[in-house]
């Protein structure tokens, strides 16, 4: 083939390779997405496709920097926010937290749970002053001097972390009409002054200097009576150490690839590197300004694997006994009852499945059983007050007791060949409590959350 029809063939495939680039937007691509926030982050670079960046399920993409993170993955929730501070110090009040649904599409439940707070179970009451101690002696025996006089927090005193409002203590001038002499003091050394040279040539012997100076003012000596003045010099001279040879600064070589792709799937960096040499800094010189290596970004092209995943577990099969004619409902004899689940394939090379597709567990028959010697029913005490209804406005929050069945007449355990094996109940039997406020199943009691803010 010749020369130029190898070139023409060159400049179709580029042409073609622009053209299937230009059916997908171009994304920012991001290797991490936050589990709390949602946030994309460790940013990887743009200019690729978003099929391309989610070739890797862990990774997420914004269409632009003001765009929100899209997460690869299907949608999920991210883990609970810390709560929220007491709505109110002192009292009863109410907290919230928060989660954010992460991926693609919508997630089942709430993102906002409310509960009751307390930080003390008291306010603040204020405390009153005593009254004020008689005026000190005047803190000086010549010109102006201070005295004071205090009080105390005790009537009454404060309660629950209260306090009294003002001050403990309170001055004012006194004037004893005699002068004192003032005598000199020195003032603080000024800054030392520039030197004569910012730098000197290699082979100079000669240095420079610099000197600095005080005031005889702080104070001065008074005239009448007459004050000392300052003993001492006004002025210090030294020379100038460690005077820099003038400075040559430094100039960025070229950058040289320093690593292969940091991925064999999706997209990820190559690092590169430059150094500080063309030319060297010299003599106090400036460095380069900016960093000495870099990330570019780079595309595998290839698929991330996807491990197999369970799906979720059938329910339970009927319990029975391993001879399928014996029938073993609402007897205390021992069967077997099993579920399974079914692996959702892995792709692009993942790991399988880990476990057993099928489970087996022993259990009792009562399903439909009336209630017996062996089968009773009784009312549970008071649930925990739950979450309230709404984090601002009215909202409430309830309490319950249910009608719980138990089995007295039965083992919940047996021995096994190695160890002791739970036996489990299978089936709802036909059981009721006595009425308690006209119910026989469950009863609920309400109240208002206390302290909660208005909606806004």
């Amino acid at each position: 083939m010749q020369p130029l029809s190898l070139l023409l063939l060159a400049a179709i495939g580029i042409l073609l390779t622009l053209r299937v680039n230009a059916g997908s937007d171009a994304v920012q691509c991001y290797s991490q997405v936050n589990s709390v926030s949602g946030e994309c982050e460790r940013y990887l670079g743009e200019g690729v496709s978003d099929e391309d960046c989610c070739l890797n399920i862990n990774y997420g993409y914004k269409k632009d920097g003001n765009s929100a993170c899209q997460a690869c993955r299907e949608a999920e929730w991210s883990q609970w926010s810390e709560w929220s501070p007491c709505t109110v110090s002192c009292l009863e009040g109410i907290q919230s937290r928060t989660r954010v649904c992460i991926g693609k599409g919508d997630c089942p439940g709430h993102k906002e749970e409310v509960q009751i707070c307390s930080l003390q179970d008291c306010c603040p009451a204020m405390g009153g002053w005593s009254p004020w101690s008689p005026w000190s002696q005047c803190s000086v025996t010549c010109a102006l001097g201070v005295m004071k006089r205090t009080r105390e927090c005790n009537n009454p005193a404060p309660e629950c972390g209260g306090l009294c409002v003002g001050n403990s203590e309170e001055t004012t001038v006194c004037d004893t009409n005699q002068v004192c002499p003032t005598h000199g003091v020195w003032g603080n050394w000024g800054p030392w002054g520039d030197c004569s040279s910012t730098c000197t040539a290699e082979d100079s012997k000669v240095l420079p200097t610099q000197s600095r100076h005080r005031l005889c003012n702080s104070p001065s000596p008074s005239v009448s009576p007459p004050g000392r003045s300052c003993e001492g010099n006004e002025k210090e001279t030294r020379d100038c150490g460690g005077i820099p040879f003038c400075p040559v600064d430094g100039g960025w070589g070229p950058w040289v690839k320093a690593s292969e792709c940091s991925v064999t799937c999706g997209l990820g960096n190559n690092r590169e590197e430059r150094s500080c040499n063309n030319p060297a800094p010299r003599h106090g010189g400036n460095r380069c300004p900016g960093s000495t290596t870099r990330d570019v970004i780079c595309n595998t092209k290839q698929p991330c694997p996807i491990d197999g995943r369970w799906g979720p577990w059938t329910d339970w099969k009927r319990c029975a006994d391993i001879d399928t004619t014996v029938n073993i409902n609402c007897e205390t004899k021992v069967g077997r009852q099993s579920r399974n689940h079914t692996c959702i394939e892995p792709q692009h090379n993942g790991a399988d499945c880990k476990g057993s597709y099928r489970e087996s567990r022993r259990c009792y028959d009562v399903e439909g059983c009336y209630m017996s010697e062996n089968i009773k029913a009784n009312w549970t005490e008071w649930s925990h007050w739950g979450l309230c209804s709404a984090p601002c406005g009215a909202s409430k929050t309830k309490r319950y007791r249910e009608c719980l069945v138990n089995y007295p007449g039965y083992k919940t355990e047996i021995s096994g060949i190695a160890r002791k094996l739970d036996v489990y109940f299978s089936g709802t039997p036909k059981f009721r409590c006595s009425k308690l406020n006209g119910q026989s199943m469950k009863v609920e009691e309400e109240r208002d959350c206390k302290n909660v803010p208005a909606c806004t």
